[in-house]
């Protein structure tokens, strides 16, 4: 009981304070005169996922490996089966052309690079199988591309903030920032601390719960975002930010994590990392049945069915 209260704590102390690191680090940016642009491509984007990075830093600098790779893989699977599902059956989501044959190809072929990279020993005859730290700095640097895909792609648009930037003191915005990097600092060296300790007395293995219990928690931003977003009829902002959020999760937070320590590929993990890629596939190929580029609310539904059947799967095999 001790270790759950503690993983909830954790939980609350790390989305606020990436909530608050955001709106401190908006406001001095915004008193510093950095484009909107650049603001919302940078500081939010990075708000947004970072509690799977604090946790995926904290994890891997103790050699959490199974927690490393089970919150990047739960937390996309999550996003796509679980987000874009709820948010579809609120309201069914059009997807824009960019989105489309862009950004989705571009999150399925990081699903398939995880594969690739992590399996060693059935690609190139190894007796281990790993991401290792050449393979976490070829995923950084293709979010760097995809960071200035982003840019250009919002310079050529011309495209506004659909976010309010709030505007505070020199001192409060830095007092807010600071507080923030502490608060994310904590709450992911609470939860990874607690989700061992909850692992070692439930009996499961770290994979387990950072497949599920950690990416859930970690995932809470973007389904609230995409949710809201649903709700008030935006659902480009309701799929891009699940899309951009897979990107985020491998390229960089993965790519970060196997820099500090290699991930090697544990037992049931390649299972895993299959359910992901079939998800990206489900997703790109949902767009195109029915009417024009949507994903329809059976569509969602079906989504949903696989999160939640893989979920019992993945339990009852434990």
């Amino acid at each position: 009981m001790i270790s759950i209260v503690l993983l909830l704590i954790g939980f609350v102390i790390l989305v606020y304070g990436a909530s608050m690191m955001v709106d401190g680090a908006s406001s001095l940016a915004k008193r510093l005169d950095i484009p909107v642009i650049v603001i919302g491509l940078t500081i939010v984007a990075f708000g947004t996922s970072a509690p799977e990075l604090f946790v995926n830093v904290f994890a891997s600098m103790q050699g959490r490996t199974e927690i490393t790779l089970g919150n990047v893989i739960g937390s996309n699977l999550f996003n796509v089966l679980v987000i874009v599902g709820i948010s579809s059956i609120i309201t069914p989501l059009a997807v824009k052309r960019n989105t489309t044959w862009i950004e989705i190809p571009l999150s399925l072929a990081a699903a398939l690079l995880v594969w690739i990279c992590v399996n060693d020993a059935v690609l190139d005859n190894r007796n281990f199988s790993e991401i290792s730290r050449i393979d976490g700095i070829v995923f950084l640097f293709f979010f760097t591309i995809f960071m200035v895909y982003n840019y250009y792609l919002s310079k050529k648009g011309d495209e506004q903030s659909d976010f309010e930037i709030g505007e505070y003191t020199l001192l409060r915005s830095i007092v807010m920032i600071i507080a923030g990097f502490a608060g994310l600092a904590g709450g992911g060296h609470l939860i990874v601390e607690s989700s061992v300790e909850l692992a070692r007395l439930a009996g499961l293995t770290e994979r387990v719960i950072g497949l599920t219990i950690v990416s859930v928690g970690t995932s809470l931003p973007e389904l609230a975002t995409s949710v809201v977003a649903a709700r008030k009829g935006n659902v480009d902002l309701a799929i891009g930010n699940v899309v951009g959020s897979n990107i985020f999760n491998i390229f960089f937070i993965l790519g970060i994590s196997a820099v500090i320590h290699p991930v090697p590929l544990n037992s049931g993990a390649s299972g895993d990392i299959l359910i992901n890629i079939l998800a990206g596939i489900f997703l790109f190929l949902f767009i195109f049945t029915g009417k024009g580029r949507h994903i329809e609310r059976f569509e969602g539904i079906f989504l949903l069915c696989i999160y939640v059947s893989y979920m019992g799967y993945v339990l009852y095999a434990m």
